[in-house]
Parts: structure tokens; C-alpha cells; sequence
């Protein structure tokens, strides 16, 4: 009798478990690990459970949250490599996953008692604001393409931070031994890396003299245009210094190595730029997206990297430039009213693709040179009148976007029907 008490109790729990009709299960992404909790519709933690990043022990969880509830909601908060296969394994199983920014997370967080840190913690937090907040972006599966495109521009990002960084350090070192010749070149450009790796110092280049340098620049592929002006400007820098300054023969060595290191690197971001424009422009949006001005394929591929290169989640161009961070919110109290000020939550790197875009654009005139003066004409600041074309971009784009066509200077005539 005892043990049939047992099982009419355990029988019935899991039944009163079944019928209830909805859970969210927050997830604290990790590389290794991910971190589940899963809360009712009352706020009451329904299991708490560290999970591998494996695709068994993620199909495990997804089977264990369905037998919790009628009905399962997901939320995330992050979406980067670490959590790919959690997202895959959720939305090839049908479910319902939201994110939620780490920001959110972090802010949240502060609402619940005790300053302790933990994946557990964190995934409560998760749970707790999906559960509130109806207003998070789904997240859906995505295209090979983007994710594509996404690992590219990440790694070009990578690639130009190692770029200036490495700039930096070298002028840092020639200015140690070689303060004129730092001073006489843009090291940002292949000729003057090319000088580098074989003269560094003033005596090297007295050495050789004006005819050696212009000899070595053209046997090393330096830009044939600019090498006798090169070679007469090395000279003169090395001709103004005789002193021979501490640490001269190791940092000449340095600079060596380092230039010939940005000389390599230089040929990574091209070669990484080539890859990006081909796979840009299979994308079915490219060629929309690359017609607008200032729109080229690299920032077209970051576009369509945060946004998937589509309107889905911008109901209108309003909602694409808040997204931006180019609509000012305001910013109101008491009888002060019609304040307004930058947004402080809006996706960075979106706002830099249309700055980018309508400075590359106000370069090249036409319609954006005639906005952005006109705009400077009512006494706006450069950034301002940047930002004013920016947002104009944004428009621009949406519509051409919405009716799938390419930008022309004027505007389309609308078709009148016929008589």
C-alpha cells in the first residue's frame, strides 16, 4: 500500500507538472557550458541545471523544458560562435528563442537580492525578463551567407586592429633612432613599409645615398611614381641627423621585422577584402544595397550582417535609423519639455555603417554633397550635417529595400494607368 501511496503521488505531481501551460527557460551562454533555468508564469523556478555545449545534452534539456510545460519560450543572451549550436539545436526543434542583450541582463540583475555573480544567477535573470517583456527580437535561423560574411568581417575587424596597432608601434620605434624619417612618410601606405624593411637608419641610408634608396624601392615593388621623391626625402631626413641615437642596431632590427610583418598583414585585409565583395554580392540583396551611394561592399556586408539584409524587424525606416541610434530621444521633465539627446541603446556598428556611407558619399557628389550642403547651409556642424545624411541613407534605403530596385539620382515617376 505504502509503495502504490508512492505511486499515485508521483503520478499525479507529474500530471499537475504537464498541466501547466507555460514555462521560460533563460539560458547563461557559455563556450564549454550553458546554464538553464526555467520559471512559471507566477516567477517560481521550475529546475536550474548546468548544460553542456553538446548537441545530446542540449536535445536533453529541450526534451526536459517540453515535459515541464505545455508550452516552452527560450531566451538567450548571446548570439555569437558560442552559442551556434544551442541556437541551431533550439530552432531545428521548433522552439521559440528571444535575446536578451547582456546589458539587459546586467541591469536586471540588480533587482534581485544579494551582489553574488553566477551562471545561475544570470540565467534566472534571463528567464525573469523574457517573462516580462514581450518586446525582445526573435531569433531566427540564419543563412549560410550571412554567417559567412559575419566570421569574414569579424576577422577583417581583427586584422585592421592589428593594422593600427602595429602602425603605431612602429612609428613609436623609428621616432627612437630616426625622428626625421618618422616625421617625412605616411607609414599607413605599402612604398614607405617597403623603405623600411631594408633602411631604417640615417647612416644606412647615407650609405647607399639617394641613387641605392631609389634602387632598392623599385626592386621591391614600391610604387614607381613616387620613389625618386621617396628617395630624395630619405636622403635629406638622413643627411639632417648625425648624432646616432641609444638602442640604434636592435630597434633598426625591430623596425625591420615590423614593417615587413605590416607588408604581410597588408596583403591579409586585401586578399580578406576580395573574399568579402565576391560573397557580398552573391547575396540577393547586393546589388540594391551596393547602388546606393557611399554603400560599398564592405560596408553593404556589414549591413547585411546586423540586419540579414532585409526588412524583417523594421517595419519602417523610422524603426532601421532607431536601430541606428540616428533618431534623438527625448529627453523630458517637469515643464521642460522638447529636450532631445543621442540615444544611449542603439546597435554601434549599424550607426557606423551609415556614417561611414555618407561620408564616402558627400566624396563622391551628387544628390548626398547637395543634402549635406544644404544642411551645412543651415548652420549645422560637419558631424551634424553627417549624421542629418546618415539618416537620410536610411530612408533612402528602406524604400529601395521595400520595392527592390536600385537607387537612381531621381526618383522614379509613378505609372499612371492608361486611358
Amino acid at each position: 500500500m505504502a509503495g502504490l501511496s508512492t505511486g499515485l503521488t508521483c503520478d499525479n505531481r507529474r500530471t499537475s507538472v504537464t498541466d501547466r501551460p507555460l514555462v521560460w527557460v533563460g539560458i547563461d551562454v557559455g563556450k564549454a557550458h550553458h546554464h538553464a533555468c526555467a520559471m512559471d508564469p507566477a516567477g517560481k523556478v521550475v529546475f536550474s541545471r548546468k548544460v553542456a555545449n553538446d548537441q545530446a545534452a542540449i536535445e536533453q534539456l529541450v526534451a526536459r523544458a517540453r515535459g515541464a510545460a505545455l508550452e516552452v519560450r527560450w531566451a538567450i543572451d548571446l548570439t555569437s560562435n558560442a552559442a551556434a549550436l544551442l541556437t541551431a539545436v533550439l530552432i531545428a526543434s521548433g522552439q521559440q528563442v528571444v535575446y536578451v542583450p547582456g546589458r539587459v541582463v546586467n541591469r536586471m540583475s540588480g533587482v534581485f537580492r544579494g551582489e553574488t555573480k553566477s551562471d545561475a544567477k544570470d540565467a534566472r535573470v534571463i528567464a525573469e525578463t523574457a517573462r516580462m517583456r514581450t518586446d525582445l527580437t526573435p531569433v531566427t535561423a540564419t543563412d549560410d551567407l550571412v554567417v559567412e560574411l559575419a566570421r569574414l568581417t569579424a576577422h577583417r575587424e581583427d586584422l585592421m586592429a592589428d593594422w593600427v596597432r602595429g602602425v603605431n608601434r612602429l612609428r613609436e620605434l623609428l621616432t627612437g633612432i630616426f625622428p626625421a624619417l618618422e616625421r617625412a612618410f605616411d607609414y599607413s601606405t605599402r612604398s614607405s613599409l617597403v623603405l623600411l624593411t631594408g633602411l631604417q637608419t640615417p647612416e644606412a641610408i647615407r650609405a647607399v645615398g639617394q641613387d641605392g634608396v631609389a634602387v632598392y624601392l623599385r626592386e621591391h615593388g614600391a610604387w614607381p611614381k613616387a620613389i625618386p621623391d621617396m628617395a630624395a626625402t630619405a636622403l635629406a631626413a638622413a643627411q639632417a641627423q648625425t648624432v646616432r641615437l641609444p638602442g640604434e642596431t636592435t630597434t633598426a632590427v625591430l623596425i625591420a621585422r615590423l614593417a615587413q610583418q605590416l607588408l604581410d598583414l597588408d596583403r591579409q585585409i586585401k586578399d580578406t577584402d576580395k573574399l568579402i565583395s565576391a560573397r557580398f554580392r552573391a547575396h540577393p540583396q547586393a546589388q540594391i544595397i551596393e547602388s546606393l551611394p557611399g554603400l560599398g561592399p564592405i560596408l553593404g556586408a556589414e549591413f547585411i550582417v546586423i540586419t540579414g539584409g532585409s526588412l524583417t524587424g523594421f517595419a519602417t525606416p523610422g524603426r532601421l535609423a532607431s536601430y541606428a541610434g540616428l533618431v534623438p530621444v527625448a529627453q523630458d521633465s517637469g515643464r521642460v519639455t522638447g529636450n532631445l539627446r543621442r540615444p544611449k541603446r542603439y546597435n554601434r556598428r549599424l550607426r557606423r555603417v551609415f556614417y561611414m556611407a555618407a561620408l564616402s558619399s558627400i566624396r563622391a557628389g551628387g544628390p548626398s554633397r547637395a543634402f549635406y550642403d544644404r544642411k551645412r547651409g543651415e548652420r549645422l556642424i560637419h558631424t551634424q550635417a553627417l549624421l542629418a545624411l546618415a539618416r537620410r541613407l536610411v530612408d533612402v534605403l528602406w524604400a529601395l529595400l521595400r520595392d527592390g530596385r536600385t537607387f537612381t539620382p531621381t526618383a522614379p515617376q509613378p505609372t499612371t494607368a492608361a486611358a
